[in-house]
């Protein structure tokens, strides 16, 4: 792993952190630990309120629903930064990162290296407001380095850019080696369920008991996540694998997609086979994937994928859009399936679900290797060659 001789003063600045549960906030906090260990000194900028926390600078407003912007942000940030003199400002954003912004245009009249982090995929709507600001701000020509989670969420981004802005793909971190099922040889680089169900004799073995084949997704609850959909690509799955092949689904979380969710499962008759167990802590989801068969992660839009990753990592296989930053560390057959469109997601899950020597390879595979990409030494060191272009950037 390849770092700046001696410590590096990164400050990191963030819409959101902790106390702050979401997937920029937890990988930001990972990402500060992981620098700390590897010697770096490592200070964030946040305008989430809290209980005060090491190295943590809290600019927050006294806002409706501790919202977490501040009105003169960028005033306060030149201030934190004239104090700190970070060797390079690292800004976490999101779609919409008010904050955050304040952080880059703090950076750029602080004349400090700059590297931003885009942790969403800019839909049409998005890309429109950044092109907008790049005419008014020009921000493009404030020597900032780019990158992005996946190369689904970076197109998008190069688009409105240019060529004058590098944008790279630095993976979210994960300690891919603590989600391996326990108990199994270390992988090269690069089970069934709980529930039993007891088999018709014309299914070949009289009295017979099979593990109902156990589906699983987690993710929060949120409409722009379409849960409802995923709830309607089960039942056209379940419609689609025979009757004596026993099915089950896990949904792990929550948010305000579930009343209705719930709703859906009593008017289709689903409750006796898909439960919503709400939030789970990560080593409940591990245990959990330690029973999954099939891991779906249905969005179309989604930047990266954090959650489907955890599953690949503990073998289990991944059905998930070809579009989304998920097909950055799932490929077609081997740690999974991916589909362009809704049907091909339900026929996936369909195969899986009636193939089981199928699954079997691909859990096979994912317990034999390691996504290598996002392991944290390889992330570190692509931030590390990040903040080196952006203090050559600078130096220019």
């Amino acid at each position: 792993m390849r770092h700046y001789p001696g410590s590096v003063r990164i400050l990191h600045v963030s819409d959101c952190y902790l106390p702050r549960l979401g997937g920029i906030e937890v990988q930001v906090a990972d990402l500060v630990r992981m620098q700390r260990e590897a010697g770096h000194d490592v200070e964030v900028a946040t305008a989430t309120p809290g209980e005060p926390l090491p190295g943590v600078h809290r600019i927050v407003a006294k806002l409706p629903f501790d919202l977490p912007v501040h009105p003169s942000g960028t005033g306060h940030l030149l201030r934190l930064m004239a104090a700190r003199r970070p060797d390079v400002v690292h800004v976490h954003t999101g779609a919409v990162s008010p904050f955050a912004w304040m952080g880059v245009r703090a950076a750029a009249r602080a004349r400090l290296p700059m590297v931003v982090t885009v942790h969403s995929m800019w839909d049409p709507v998005t890309r429109a407001l950044y092109r907008g600001l790049r005419l008014l701000f020009e921000w493009h020509r404030w020597g900032l380095v780019g990158t992005a989670v996946s190369e689904a969420a970076a197109r998008p981004i190069r688009a409105v850019a240019g060529r004058g802005v590098p944008v790279h793909v630095v993976s979210n971190g994960l300690d891919v080696s603590g989600w391996r099922p326990r108990g199994l040889p270390e992988p090269q680089g690069s089970q069934g369920s709980q529930e039993e169900v007891r088999l018709a004799p014309s299914s070949g073995t009289a009295g017979a008991v099979q593990a109902a084949v156990h589906v699983v997704a987690v993710g929060r609850l949120a409409p722009r996540k379409q849960p409802v959909r995923l709830l309607r690509l089960l039942k056209e799955a379940r419609a689609r694998v025979p009757s004596d092949v026993p099915l089950r689904a896990t949904i792990v979380g929550d948010g305000p997609a579930r009343a209705q969710m719930e709703r859906y499962l009593r008017a289709n008759g689903m409750t006796g086979w898909v439960s919503l167990p709400g939030r789970y802590s990560r080593e409940q989801i591990r245990a959990l994937l330690a029973s999954a068969d099939v891991f779906v992660a249905p969005a179309p839009r989604e930047s990266f994928g954090l959650a489907a990753l955890e599953a690949r990592s503990a073998g289990v296989p991944v059905v998930a859009r070809a579009q989304s930053g998920v097909a950055d560390f799932v490929h077609q057959g081997k740690e999974g399936l991916l589909g362009r469109s809704f049907d091909d997601l339900v026929a996936s899950v369909a195969r899986l679900a009636r193939d089981r020597d199928l699954r079997e390879s691909i859990a096979a595979h994912n317990r034999a290797t390691e996504p290598v990409a996002s392991s944290w030494p390889a992330v570190l060191e692509g931030f590390d060659r990040c903040y080196e272009q952006a203090r050559a950037r600078r130096e220019r």
